[in-house]
């Protein structure tokens, strides 16, 4: 019996006769205890920065931006203790502002927010989102060496002291998540979303997960931040179970380069070769939506190595309630994989002519069909996954019927129940 997180719960399946499975799972460390506390000490003794208190003086104007709903950052228990040292520097409340950082994702809810802040930091502070459409609300930053257009939001911009929250896991594009991206994307302009996702960043090589050097996505992001002012973060690493296991606070680069290394401890694991199937865990929040809960399917496609070999299968059992995603991003993923005959068309399209930021999903999505089939088990509506040129299938025994009557009876499946939170790395 297999186990793979589905929704708020867990998905229980077996494999049929005849295929073999193979579980891996991210190694663990000692969860903190008390995390507020491990966010204090971190925020009185930062890596390569004064303490906060020092940086921060009585009449400055403070930004932080913080993760949105679709992060499994715990900002409720980061934001707080910042919140509590900034106080404690003279900063008034009607000096700081909160920002949300939904990049092209749709605007937060009052409810979110607060699950985010906590209630009372809704009441007392100004919590706002990004506004990527708004070109009034975005300073321009000018352009990177490569060309990359770089924008943020005005308040964080202007701020005396610009402070990020977020959390460092295996990310598609960035290699590594955190540190500079909550403000550097999350809070900029859709031009800037919509070049730093573009073909050009994600057909080069350097573009996967895992891999900082070399990486343009990283470099464009790193400088965006270096340009807005980002002074001070305080990020994370969980686990699989979504405890936090490190924190870190200090210099942008610094704090999070100490975290990357804790990470790549935990998740990077290595697997002896290709499979024929992988089935993708991702539970909430990412399974929301197919925009999100098809990242399990990418992250496994966009290792250092495909870890299904060509041909061959990935199961992502997600209920996707809110369909594709009700956000822009998400409503263009949605529209560009309806719309175009096939996922060939799809890829030209995009080297030819380019895309809006959230149509980057479809093109990665197109990469991955290329190669693999793509299942998706569970979803609220059927209809959607098939439109976006994926195959839906009621339950586990379905998805490995189809799987069954395409490549035989015999099957080599990889089970990844964190597919977000675990990079397999195949040997050589």
């Amino acid at each position: 019996m297999f186990t793979v997180p589905f929704g708020k719960g867990h998905l229980k399946f077996n494999l049929p006769k005849g295929f073999t499975g193979h579980v891996v799972e991210s190694k663990t460390l000692p969860p903190i205890a008390d995390v507020p506390a491990e966010v204090r000490h971190w925020l009185c003794h930062p890596v390569a920065s004064p303490p906060l208190r020092e940086l921060a003086g009585a009449s400055d104007k403070v930004c932080i931006v913080f993760t949105d709903i679709t992060r499994a950052s715990p900002d409720y228990l980061l934001v707080p203790p910042l919140l509590e040292e900034l106080e404690a520097a003279g900063v008034e409340r009607n000096d700081i502002t909160l920002i949300c950082g939904i990049g092209m994702h749709r605007p937060s809810t009052d409810k979110e927010k607060a699950a985010k802040l906590g209630a009372e930091i809704v009441r007392n502070y100004r919590v706002i989102d990004n506004e990527p459409q708004n070109p009034a609300a975005l300073v321009d930053l000018g352009k990177t060496p490569s060309g990359i257009p770089l924008t943020v939001h005005k308040i964080a911009y202007e701020a005396d002291l610009l402070i990020a929250t977020g959390i460092v896991e295996p990310h598609q594009y960035a290699g590594y998540s955190g540190g500079r991206k909550t403000l550097a994307v999350g809070a900029a302009g859709e031009e800037m979303i919509a070049y730093s996702h573009g073909p050009q960043i994600v057909d080069h090589p350097g573009t996967r997960l895992g891999q900082i050097e070399g990486n343009p996505f990283h470099e464009a992001v790193t400088e965006a931040a270096r340009r807005a002012g980002l002074r001070f973060i305080v990020n994370v690493v969980i686990d699989d179970n979504k405890n936090v296991v490190a924190v870190r606070a200090g210099a942008t680069e610094e704090a999070f380069m100490e975290l990357v290394g804790i990470a790549r401890s935990i998740f990077e694991v290595t697997i002896p070769h290709q499979y024929d199937v992988a089935v993708a865990g991702v539970g909430f929040p990412k399974d929301a939506n197919l925009y999100q809960a098809s990242r399990a399917a990418s992250y496994l496609f966009f290792a250092p190595t495909q870890v299904v070999r060509d041909g061959g299968y990935i199961i992502v059992p997600a209920g996707c309630e809110e369909g594709p995603g009700e956000g822009v991003g998400e409503q263009r993923f949605f529209e560009t994989m309806c719309a175009a005959a096939d996922c060939q068309q799809i890829l030209d399209d995009a080297r030819k002519y380019g895309y809006k930021p959230g149509e980057q999903r479809a093109f990665v999505m197109a990469k991955v069909l290329e190669k693999n089939k793509v299942i998706v088990v569970g979803s609220k509506d059927p209809d959607v996954i098939r439109q976006a040129k994926m195959i839906p299938a009621a339950t586990m025994d379905e998805a490995f019927a189809i799987v069954r009557a395409d490549i035989g009876p015999r099957a080599d499946v990889l089970v990844v129940p964190h597919a977000l939170l675990t990079l397999p790395i195949v040997q050589s």
